[in-house]
This record gives C-alpha cells, sequence and structure tokens, in this order.
C-alpha cells in the first residue's frame, strides 16, 4: 500500500489546555528536525493531531525516524482518496486484504468532520465493515478489542483510510521544559538520565570531564558515541568537554584519601553549574542512584550540592542497577557504557571514599587551594561540539566557546 499520509496523535500535550499551542508547535519543529533527510514532507500541526504530507517519500523511513520524538503518542500510515463511497470501499478491501492474517477480527472505527458526506458515521462504519467480510469472509468481527481497527476519517478535503498504529516515545516535545547541563561520564546511568531527562521536554547538553593523559581519547570518544544514540530524540547535542587534569591534580596533592570523591564532585559541580548560567540553562542533570557509590549516599549529595542552589535533577535516583541497565538496552547506550575506559570519577577512586563526608572537613581542603582560579581555567579550555545524527562532528575550541553563548 502505497500511503500519502501519515497522522500523529499527540497523547499528554491532548491534556495541556492554553499552553498546548506552544507543546505543539515545538513538538512541530522538532518533527521537522528529524525528517531532515525526507525534504518532500510536509507537516500540518492542528490542534488535535498532526498530519504529515509524504509527496512520495518513503513511509517507512518516516516512520521510523518519528518512533524516538518525544510528544508522539502514536502514528497511522494513511492514504488519501476521493471522497467517494465507491473509493472507500475499494481501498478499504484492498488495505485489509494486504495486513489481514488468519484468525484475526476487526472492526471500523469512522470519524466524519465533513457533516455533509452522504453515509453518517454508523452507516460508513457499518457498510465498510459489510465490504470487507464480503471480501475476506473468514475475519472476525470484534468491537471491544480487535486485532485491527479499521480506521475512516471524512474530512472537507479528502477521504482518509489507515489500519495500523504505531506505538510512539510518549512523554512531552524536547524543549518545552528548558535547557538542562547533563553531567556526562562515560557510564551506564548518566546516558540514562538524559534520555529521561529528555523524555519530560528538557533539551539536554552534555557535559563531559576529560582528564589527559589520565584518561584517554578512547574515553572522550567512547562519551561523544554515547552522545550519539542520544541525539535521535532531539536531533542534535551540544557536546561541553572540560579539562579537568589541573583540578584533579591539584586535588590528589591537597585532599585526603577519603575526601577525594567529594571534592572531584564538587568541582564538576561547581563547573557545570558555571556552564548552565552561560549557556541559559535552567537545571543540572545527572545519573546519580542512590546508595550505589559512595559520592551517591544522601550524605555525600548534600556535601556536593552545598556548592550550587540549581536544581539537580536525578531520573534514576529511585531506580535499581537492573532497572537502569533495562533502558540502556532499550536506547543502545548499553554496550558503549560497559566498554572499559577509564573516565575522570574512577581515576583517581580511593579504596575507602567517606560515606558521610563532613561538609567542615571538605571546606577545609578546599580552602587549600585557589578554587576560583582551577575553575576559571578549566572554563576557558573548554571544546564545544555540536553532534548531529549521520553527521560529522562539528568541533569548537575554547576561542569559540563565548560565541556559542
Amino acid at each position: 500500500m502505497e500511503y500519502t499520509e501519515i497522522m500523529v496523535r499527540y497523547g499528554e500535550l491532548s491534556t495541556k489546555g492554553k499552553n498546548k499551542r506552544v507543546f505543539i508547535s515545538i513538538l512541530a519543529s522538532n518533527v521537522k528536525s528529524a525528517l531532515n533527510q525526507y525534504p518532500k514532507v510536509k507537516v500540518h500541526a492542528n490542534r488535535d493531531r498532526m498530519h504529515l504530507l509524504l509527496n512520495g517519500e518513503d513511509s517507512t523511513g518516516v516512520m521510523k525516524a518519528l518512533k524516538p520524538i518525544f510528544g508522539i503518542q502514536n502514528v497511522s500510515p494513511s492514504i488519501k482518496i476521493p471522497k467517494t463511497t465507491d473509493a472507500i470501499y475499494q481501498t478499504a478491501v484492498a488495505m485489509m486484504t494486504e495486513v489481514y492474517q488468519e484468525g484475526q477480527s476487526f472492526k471500523v472505527n469512522t470519524k466524519r468532520s465533513d457533516k455533509m458526506f452522504e453515509l453518517d458515521t454508523n452507516e460508513l462504519n457499518r457498510e465498510v465493515g459489510h465490504q470487507v467480510i464480503q471480501a475476506i469472509p473468514s475475519i472476525g468481527v470484534d468491537m471491544k478489542n480487535p486485532d485491527i481497527t479499521l480506521r475512516v476519517e471524512i474530512r472537507p478535503d479528502g477521504a482518509f483510510l489507515s489500519c495500523e498504529t504505531i506505538k510512539g516515545a510518549g512523554g512531552l516535545p524536547v524543549g518545552s521544559s528548558g535547557r538542562g547541563m547533563l553531567m556526562l561520564s562515560g557510564g551506564i546511568d548518566s546516558p540514562v538520565a538524559g534520555y529521561l531527562g529528555m523524555k519530560r521536554g528538557v533539551k539536554i547538553e552534555a557535559v563531559h570531564f576529560h582528564s589527559p593523559p589520565y584518561t584517554s581519547v578512547h574515553a572522550l570518544n567512547k562519551a561523544k558515541d554515547l552522545t550519539v544514540k542520544l541525539v535521535p530524540y532531539v536531533g542534535s547535542i551540544q557536546f561541553i568537554e572540560v579539562p579537568f587534569t589541573e583540578i584533579q591534580e591539584e586535588i590528589k596533592k591537597q585532599v585526603d584519601e577519603g575526601y577525594l570523591m567529594t571534592v572531584t564532585r564538587r568541582f564538576m559541580m561547581r563547573i557545570t553549574d558555571r556552564i548552565r548560567e552561560k549557556r541559559k540553562g535552567l537545571a543540572i542533570i545527572n545519573g546519580e542512584s542512590l546508595g550505589q557509590v559512595a559520592s551517591q549516599t544522601l550524605h555525600s549529595m548534600i556535601a556536593i550540592n552545598e556548592v550550587t542552589t540549581t536544581p539537580i535533577i536525578r531520573p534514576v535516583v529511585a531506580m535499581d542497577k537492573s532497572e537502569i541497565i533495562e533502558i540502556a538496552e532499550k536506547i543502545d547506550t548499553f554496550d558503549l557504557a560497559i566498554q572499559p575506559f577509564e573516565d575522570c570519577c574512577t581515576i583517581f577512586a580511593p579504596p575507602k571514599p567517606k560515606t558521610k563526608p563532613r561538609l567542615d572537613r571538605t571546606l577545609d581542603f578546599e580552602n587549600k587551594m585557589d578554587v576560583e582560579g582551577l575553575i576559571e581555567r578549566a572554563v576557558a579550555g573548554i571544546k564545544i561540539s555540536e553532534i548531529q545524527s549521520g553527521q560529522q562532528y562539528l568541533a569548537g575550541d575554547a576561542e569559540e566557546f563565548d560565541d556559542l553563548l
């Protein structure tokens, strides 16, 4: 069947009241970005649903591109035909014959916005159903739980038929909840946190701390590859690489072993917050899961959070590791995340880190260091890349940082 249109249903956006138009506009923009490989597709975002006119583009490829876009409840490929009963009957029979498998049931669901059409909704349901049964005598009828729902829409500009509904990603359109900085390591948890943040409408920018020569270029590329896996959900992601070697070496010199991780995480939080402020972000997102490691106890979180008043979003905080891994496998980041390349959080990890670090002791260690100077030099060395689906990295350098703010 050569489809002419794809119908997009909004799901959660349907409840947004007076703000609904804004959400739909953001979703339409995200859809257009995701379909840049299909330039002939025309997007019409109406209040109740979105219609994508294919204009000859491949419906299978377009639907695949739509699948990861948050804000879409489901999609239905449709075919536009002349608004006559003969055309509707013939197309309905052809469509059902193509998809029907022995033993399946069906029902007809008609929506008629053109009230001048010769048959009303109930009459059209009955007559289309009759034509299908005549053509496929073995097909069953089930009005409550059919295997196939044949949808017929009568609009002023034509009749539209569909019989397939494909589940979408759900959630809210990325960007509708503002911008957040994702603290992206090379592990399993932080990409999952980024995915879940995007599902609730947050446009993420990935902040990755890199400490050469202690961390290798392989570790850096691993973080970029993880970002690539998140790109289909939004279209492009800014990847912000932070040089962290000087800070980690200074921490190693000045801080007792048990507090290395606490002070390291406090520096990371400060720098991420500085970037957030310049990039006009609203929150910081990380992959902390309560009690998973020493820096993720409530006592550690309090000591680390003390450096900022910015909201810290922890989407996986209450998840078991198995639950996080399940999502990582779903979004195809797990195999990358378990590659054995050291990141900044592991290279100087002490054997017995403090699980209940004291804030006063933490501050004593930091008072021995030029905290502000270290942060300023790290920010000055930032590199920014725009990672897009199907494209090579567009790398920037430290001097370009201010131009991108």
